[in-house]
């Protein structure tokens, strides 16, 4: 059975970076299609990040494009979230998730995708 762990998470000044792993276990890593999903205080969670199973393909969320670079090692059986230039509105707690289905609106909408992390949290100050 798959397994995804997240790591990376912490406490951060507004302007500075963190990197987020995702390390994945249990099966064909570059069988999957990889995201990353963030849950603000009192929000639903959403939509930030995908990435194609080679790492050629990504897409973003409009208000981290530019600021956060999502990256794959499938060496590593890793996924990474590079976040530069955060700002307090990206405090949350982040998750990676996996599916073996391709299409950016499936992973967008986030309803049946198949694996989840149990998340880490990301706290940025002002």
């Amino acid at each position: 059975q798959v397994q995804l762990v997240e790591s990376g998470g912490g406490l951060v000044q507004a302007g500075g970076s963190l990197r987020l792993s995702c390390a994945v276990s249990g099966h064909t890593f570059s069988s999957y299609f990889m995201g990353w999903f963030r849950q603000a205080p009192g929000k639903e969670r959403t939509f930030v990040a995908y990435i194609s199973r080679s790492g050629a393909g990504t897409y973003y969320e409009d208000s981290v494009k530019g600021r956060f670079t999502i990256s794959r090692d499938n060496a590593k059986n890793t996924v990474y979230l590079q976040m530069n230039s955060l700002k307090p509105e990206d405090t949350a707690v982040y998750y990676c998730a996996a599916d073996r289905t391709e299409g950016i609106a499936r992973m967008r909408a986030g309803r049946y995708l198949e694996v989840w992390g149990q998340g880490t949290l990301v706290t940025v100050s002002s």
